[in-house]
């Protein structure tokens, strides 16, 4: 069966592509947060790649045009950006001491969980980038030691986990600023999260869409400073 099905070059992309469009079905029907298109369309790979007994390598080869398209997509953030430009010139010193803080406080908690846990150095480092863009994070924790496939999951289930959560946790706060808002998404849940920052506004997906980019740069520059640490 799996030989069958993978002698289709593209298998790996059009299987990825399906999963997803229901995953967005689902989602439009009905209205639940949790019911995340890159979630669903995570669980249903997994779930036909066990059952055919494909392999990982075997479905990538397939799955890797999709791949290509990650950094022209993380680009495309600037589009929203670009739209509240003179938002960003009002706020330039907030929003820089807002994302900083967001990183910091990022990989503070992972220094503490690693402690707590007592993880190895290896294992520390593979989560340190873990709420930055996976085309930067996987360039973070590969310099610093880590596992890059685990930090690739990792930087999946942190913008997932933004995705579902993020206006349960702003009406929990009581966070109604959309620059507040779209800066506190990005920071912790980079273009996933900033997908649903968009649903939520302009001025929220562009402060989201900043906050990618910012956030990514900042982790980078600190990451191997916060490496030392543990």
């Amino acid at each position: 069966m799996s030989e069958i099905l993978m002698s289709c070059t593209y298998f790996g992309a059009f299987m990825t592509i399906a999963a997803f469009l229901f995953g967005q079905w689902c989602k439009n029907k009905w209205k639940l947060a949790i019911l995340n298109p890159l979630l669903i369309a995570v669980i249903i790979v997994m779930v036909l790649l066990s059952a055919c007994d494909i392999t990982y390598t075997a479905y990538y080869e397939g799955a890797k045009y999709i791949s290509y398209l990650l950094t022209p997509a993380t680009v495309c953030l600037a589009i929203p950006l670009y739209q509240q430009l003179e938002l960003l010139k009002r706020h330039a010193v907030a929003i820089f001491i807002g994302v900083l803080s967001g990183v910091i406080a990022s990989m503070a908690g992972i220094l503490a969980l690693s402690v707590l846990f007592g993880l190895t150095h290896e294992q520390y480092v593979t989560f340190l980038p873990k709420s930055i863009t996976t085309a930067i994070g996987m360039g973070v924790s590969e310099e610093l030691g880590g596992i890059v496939t685990i930090t690739v999951a990792v930087i999946i289930l942190t913008g997932i986990l933004g995705n579902v959560i993020a206006s349960a946790v702003c009406s929990l706060f009581r966070i109604e600023e959309p620059i507040a808002k779209g800066l506190a998404i990005g920071t912790a849940s980079h273009a996933i999260g900033t997908a649903r920052a968009l649903e939520i506004g302009q001025a929220e997906g562009a402060m989201s869409s900043l906050a990618v980019a910012v956030a990514g740069i900042l982790t980078a520059c600190t990451a191997s400073l916060f490496a030392m640490l543990w």
